[in-house]
């Protein structure tokens, strides 16, 4: 009786183990990047406009153009893998459900064109090793466009 009685208990461990890995495997899917504009824990898109690229939340990808067809990637392409995602700007895309986001491109490419800057941004976590991120990509060029922030030079040449 008594090894029955430790047969369960380590049974009842193993299960409650298992259950408080799915719960934190669940959690998981779909947590924006600490680099993401704070305000937006469920939308699942943005749109980078000087990458023209776009971020799945849930999926962790980069949606892109690579010779002509759209790919997803867990990476950015080559040319902008140096790229600060903490100082781009991005659109975040609030009325697109779906999972096909670049079937707006045309339009969003014109709408949201290189160098666009909407209202002030903040990111929901700060960019490693440079202390707090927490304030507006407008405290870097005032709004005048002229690049700063972008590291390093990299990440303008084409996909």
């Amino acid at each position: 009786m008594k090894s029955l009685k430790h047969l369960l208990t380590i049974l009842s461990f193993f299960a409650l183990s298992f259950s408080y890995a799915q719960v934190s495997v669940n959690v998981n899917i779909g947590t924006p990047p600490s680099w993401g504009p704070s305000g937006y824990n469920d939308v699942r898109y943005y749109y980078l406009p000087d990458l023209e690229t776009y971020y799945d939340v849930n999926t962790s990808n980069y949606i892109y153009v690579s010779n002509g067809k759209w790919i997803q990637s867990r990476s950015l392409p080559r040319a902008y893998r140096n790229y600060d995602l903490y100082n781009e700007y991005k659109v975040v895309l609030t009325d697109y459900r779906g999972n096909r986001p670049y079937d707006n491109y045309k339009v969003h490419k014109v709408k949201y064109v290189k160098g666009y800057k909407g209202g002030p941004q903040k990111t929901i976590g700060q960019k490693p090793g440079k202390g707090n991120n927490k304030h507006s990509h407008d405290d870097h060029d005032n709004g005048h466009g002229n690049d700063k922030g972008h590291g390093n030079g990299h990440g303008k040449g084409k996909h």
